[in-house]
């Protein structure tokens, strides 16, 4: 016996290409929740990671987000540690591990992992993804194959990304 009730569709998906180090991605989080907070299920968030070199600290914050995707808490830490880019400046590694123990994970399987660095094949996908279609800054977002740079502002980006999203949304009713 088959099953035949209908697919239920996917659900729009926004890649979001961020750096753990970067102000604007910091600047970019209330757009982010504000998303989050009108779509819920209905638009699934992926972080994608491009570290810039500028920032020594970036490509460990790449990978610590990583583990903590592992451990379930993607954006909780991803959320922790940019409301924080100083201290990742000033502190580098240790500040990393630090939030993962504030937000109750296991912190030694994260010092453990960016000492052997099992998350850096997915890191460099990411990066060298998002080198191919063409980011080159963060944050970019990219929603149905269109590519929105918000590295140089974030002005009406949260608006057009809705718009992009209403229009899939409304597309899988008709």
């Amino acid at each position: 016996m088959t099953d035949s009730s209908p697919a239920l569709p996917a659900v729009p998906v926004l890649d979001v290409w961020c750096e753990l180090q970067c102000p604007d991605c910091r600047s970019a989080l209330d757009d982010l929740r504000a998303l989050r907070a009108r779509y819920g299920d209905r638009l699934e968030l992926r972080l994608r990671h491009f570290p810039l070199e500028k920032h020594k600290h970036a490509f460990a914050a790449a990978q610590a987000a990583e583990e903590a995707a592992e451990q379930g808490q993607t954006w909780p830490y991803v959320e922790a540690v940019l409301g924080r880019v100083e201290e990742l400046s000033r502190k580098g590694e240790p500040f990393l591990v630090e939030v993962a123990r504030e937000l109750g994970l296991d912190a030694e399987e994260f010092d453990t992992a960016l000492i052997d660095g099992r998350h850096m094949l997915i890191v460099d996908a990411d990066q060298a993804e998002g080198k191919a279609i063409g980011v080159t800054g963060t944050p970019t977002y990219v929603i149905d194959g269109e590519r929105l740079d918000g590295g140089k502002s974030q002005e009406g980006l949260r608006e057009r990304i809705e718009e992009i999203v209403d229009r899939l949304l409304a597309g899988q009713q008709a």
